[in-house]
């Protein structure tokens, strides 16, 4: 008889036990399975899809936090090239630097004026003058805002007889702005100002 109560009071706490085991697996389950949807929910809200000539194109989205250091570079970059790159066109001349005054603020109109006043742009049309510019590094400091940058750059100066390669470095902060057309990546360079601009070597042409 003992031992039958024994064998059953056993058998009550084996099933007891693996009752427990059962319910404590279906909860870290079913936590894993609400964890695993979130994330994939989440993950897929993340997700972009693009329609580029018939094809669905897979994109990610990102807050603007993780591309400032890449959106500000470039934007650098962008207003430089328009600024700098100069045909000896005056139509040409002013499109570009309408594009590039839209990405900085009053002190890079101060330096188009002064550049205009002393007749610079009329010498590049008058002597059939083509100017390029090649940004060879932009440093940005992301650690205080405005955003501190400063860029270096080549210049290319084309004249009919001769090529005249110029050192560039300008510096100055970003600020953040709406988007627009006219400004994609969201920023004003403002306090714009040439830390050098000297010449490196000229070379004839033949």
């Amino acid at each position: 008889m003992f031992t039958k109560m024994k064998n059953i009071d056993t058998t009550v706490r084996h099933l007891k036990t693996f009752s427990i085991v059962v319910v404590v697996s279906c909860c870290v389950i079913c936590c894993f399975a609400l964890w695993k949807s979130f994330s994939l929910v989440a993950e897929m809200q993340s997700k972009v899809y693009i329609l580029a000539n018939g094809k669905a194109l897979e994109a990610y989205a990102s807050g603007r936090k993780d591309n400032i250091p890449v959106e500000a570079k470039d934007h650098v970059k962008a207003f430089h090239q328009l600024f700098f790159t100069l045909d000896p066109d005056d139509k040409a001349i002013a499109s570009s630097i309408v594009k590039a005054l839209y990405l900085a603020d009053a002190s890079a109109k101060r330096a188009y004026d002064d550049l205009k006043e002393n007749g610079y742009y009329a010498g590049l049309i008058s002597g059939n003058v083509n100017q390029t510019i090649t940004v060879d590094s932009v440093s940005v400091d992301i650690n205080e805002y405005p955003y501190r940058f400063r860029c270096y750059a080549t210049q290319s100066i084309t004249r009919p007889t001769s090529t005249t390669q110029r050192s560039l470095i300008t510096e100055g902060a970003l600020r953040n702005v709406s988007r627009s057309d006219n400004n994609p990546h969201g920023f004003l360079i403002e306090r714009w100002n040439t830390i050098e601009n000297r010449d490196l070597k000229t070379t004839s042409r033949h």
